[in-house]
């Protein structure tokens, strides 16, 4: 065997031997069922308020949740995506042999089938009276333990885990005990839903673009890189979708979307993953203040379908999503947080002096824009509680971006804040082929090999460029970390079904 089983699991599997010995196969290949268990419930109701005479027949799946022997009657809740049935097991209605063989071969975290007659029992639950049941999937492995915790009145049932690291690596058994979990990726794919249906309602049209690509770009991270060995070319897992998407709009369309999976070879922490979900879209005739109000309005729509409010907690805040949002420039917010106007620091070297004087680290070898980017991070981002929008950003941290009038050092870019957390960022879109051509040469000449901060040069995204790209505002944001706040998750691996996780070492 490539397992060392237990004894629980030794038994089990002994229980697997003796019911094929029995000609009873427990991994049958066809299941039967009528109805979902809260069909089944809403259907005997049904009948009962109308007050018919006729029986509610059905056949019901799920797994095993809890078994209470009392004599010749078995009561058994059992699970399915809908929600938890009883049913009633009694051996004169099964028979004595069937009776026994049900509590002594069926355990919890089972599948079974169960076919019967709905009814109300004196205490008043709807159940199922069992006329005949199967099993459908033996469970070797106990599920973890799980205890039930009062909150607000309502029973909660949460696992308990002696590795904390275990919910993670063991996704399907954290699902399969936890309730609360299942109920997080619900609403991340209400999240995703109320996002495609915001944007289609625009007339944006969502589109997919290379995950595999030749030349990495459209943010500032640090490349997957990959080998495809009959082309015998390097490949980059992508960073973003950002290059391709505008390559759209040059081609005739004025309004595109995408999510997808975007990788980054970084680090890992509460708020970052090396695989996550993006949103990007990109309309045509649209500049970052354009973008604001649009971003305003989608996320105001998101939480409307899926929280059913704009005003939630999050971590112990109360946040308040309804428009307008705050805005304040970029240079200001740091003034008002670290009491260093950037302004009068044109140079890295004058900035990174008033930054040592007040006690700060800093990079010997960033560029003042770094180094502006280090100020927002550590004093700026945390204190941006309720929703709000920092705009005007140093141009050598947003190469894609254009420049703001008269002003060619400072860009036409915003970024969103909610609960201390970046949600969103932004440009008015740089389409002047020959200034991108420029930022490319810069961003390669004056970072190294090493610094995220370097950006390739694209030659056939220049090529599309200088087709004529019409002025368009862009936007990306986090699916993860919207579905965070949404679920008052306080770490990204809450939100992602199966996150990065180091390998643990194997004992010899």
């Amino acid at each position: 065997m490539s397992k060392d089983y237990s004894n629980l699991e030794l038994n089990r599997l002994n229980k697997v031997n003796r019911l094929r010995e029995q000609g009873i196969e427990p991994y049958p290949h066809r299941v039967e069922r009528t109805h979902t268990s809260q069909a089944a419930i809403e259907a005997y109701q049904a009948a009962e308020s109308a007050k018919q005479g006729d029986e509610v027949s059905a056949v019901l799946v799920g797994r095993i949740r809890s078994m209470r022997q009392m004599g010749k009657i078995t009561f058994v809740h059992i699970e399915d995506g809908a929600g938890r049935v009883q049913l009633f097991l009694r051996a004169d209605d099964l028979g004595q042999e069937k009776f026994k063989l049900f509590n002594r071969e069926f355990d919890l975290g089972d599948y079974m089938e169960a076919k019967g007659v709905m009814f109300r029992t004196r205490t008043g639950e709807v159940s199922l009276r069992v006329a005949d049941y199967r099993m459908l999937a033996k469970s070797i492995t106990p599920l973890p333990a799980a205890k039930d915790e009062v909150v607000d009145g309502e029973v909660v049932r949460h696992a308990v885990l002696a590795d904390p690291e275990m919910r993670y690596r063991q996704r399907y058994a954290d699902l399969a005990v936890n309730s609360q979990v299942r109920e997080v990726f619900l609403k991340r794919a209400a999240v995703l839903r109320s996002l495609r249906d915001f944007l289609d309602e625009l007339g944006f049209l969502e589109v997919e673009t290379p995950i595999l690509q030749p030349i990495y770009g459209g943010a500032a991270a640090r490349p997957f890189i990959t080998y495809h060995n009959q082309l015998k070319q390097e490949l980059y897992l992508r960073i973003s979708f950002e290059l391709y998407l505008k390559r759209l709009l040059v081609g005739g369309y004025e309004g595109v979307y995408e999510i997808g999976r975007d990788f980054r070879n970084e680090g890992v922490d509460r708020t970052h993953n090396p695989e996550f979900t993006q949103l990007e879209f990109y309309l045509a005739y649209a500049d970052y203040t354009k973008v604001m109000e649009i971003t305003e309005e989608m996320i105001v729509f998101v939480a409307d379908q899926v929280l059913g409010k704009r005003k939630f907690s999050y971590q112990g805040h109360e946040i308040n999503l309804e428009p307008p949002w705050k805005r304040i420039k970029l240079n200001q917010a740091i003034y008002e947080c670290a009491g260093i106007d950037v302004a009068d620091h044109p140079t890295s070297e004058s900035l990174a002096d008033e930054m040592r004087s007040r006690g700060l680290n800093t990079d010997p070898k960033a560029t003042r824009g770094k180094l502006i980017d280090s100020l927002l991070g550590d004093l700026v981002e945390p204190k941006l509680i309720q929703p709000t929008f920092l705009y005007d950003y140093p141009r050598d941290i947003s190469p894609l971006a254009k420049s703001k009038p008269g002003d060619s050092r400072t860009v036409e870019r915003f970024e969103g804040f909610i609960a201390g957390m970046e949600i969103c960022n932004a440009f008015t879109e740089l389409n002047d082929p020959l200034d991108q051509e420029a930022r490319f040469l810069e961003m390669g000449r004056d970072y190294g090999v090493e610094d995220e901060e370097r950006h390739p040069m694209d030659e056939d995204y220049l090529q599309a460029m200088r087709y004529g790209m019409p002025p368009n505002g862009g936007f990306g944001m986090g699916i993860d970390r919207l579905t965070m706040l949404f679920t008052d998750s306080a770490n990204i691996r809450e939100v992602i079904l199966f996150p990065h996780l180091r390998t643990r070492e194997v004992e010899g």
